[in-house]
């Protein structure tokens, strides 16, 4: 998302409480509580990005069982209370928390693969055209062939050259692990919010 948002123009800051997350970040990076950072430096940015964990709400976890924290609420609490423009990102489960969210996918922005995620903005967004899901997905872990061109990209156990086709199809050729490539969110999407930001804001002045 940080790269997105870079490419409409932002200059950007990740904040997280995973020190790992730093290793291939390439912005400027604060290891931290994202929502104790947000609630004493927030007024500071123009606009605020959330992507709270989403395991509390993916499907994946009907098998998993685990418990995880459901951050959705105390982000918007935080973001809300900080009192700037804001953005929250989740996956499609997670929708019943969320705020008229819009959903973005992959072949919005002409990429080769399905990834559905919602996105809650303090502000107006308009929605693109969402093309028929028409193309075949490879199954998990196998690369894109002629009658499957679209690829699934979800954790597990890949081969390098999966890792890095997968990275391309998302649009991150530059992350080069696999939980990099499975938990990254295409830039297309943040970069489609943050040009719809900048031009509204542009529009008020």
């Amino acid at each position: 998302m940080g790269k997105g948002y870079a490419d409409a123009g932002f200059e950007v800051t990740g904040v997280d409480i995973d020190a790992d997350c730093a290793e291939e970040y390439p912005f400027a990076f604060v290891h931290g509580d994202a929502i104790e950072y947000l609630l004493a430096h927030g007024h500071e940015y123009d606009l605020i990005h959330g992507s709270p964990p989403c395991q509390a709400w993916s499907p994946l976890n009907a098998y998993n069982k685990v418990e995880y924290p459901e951050l959705i609420e105390p982000t918007r609490e935080a973001m809300l209370k900080v009192g700037r423009p804001y953005v929250i990102e989740n996956v499609e489960a997670a929708r019943p928390e969320m705020r008229d969210p819009l959903m973005l996918c992959g072949p919005m922005f002409g990429l080769r693969m399905y990834r559905h995620r919602l996105f809650e903005a303090s502000f107006p967004l308009d929605t693109p055209a969402h093309p028929k899901h028409e193309a075949i997905c490879s199954r998990n872990g196998y690369l894109p062939t002629d009658e499957r061109p679209f690829m699934t990209i979800t954790g597990g156990k890949h081969s390098r050259a999966w890792q890095r086709a997968a990275a391309e199809a998302m649009g991150t050729p530059w992350i080069t692990t696999v939980k990099g490539v499975c938990e990254a969110i295409p830039p297309a999407y943040a970069e489609y919010i943050g040009r719809q930001f900048l031009a509204q804001a542009i529009a008020d002045v």
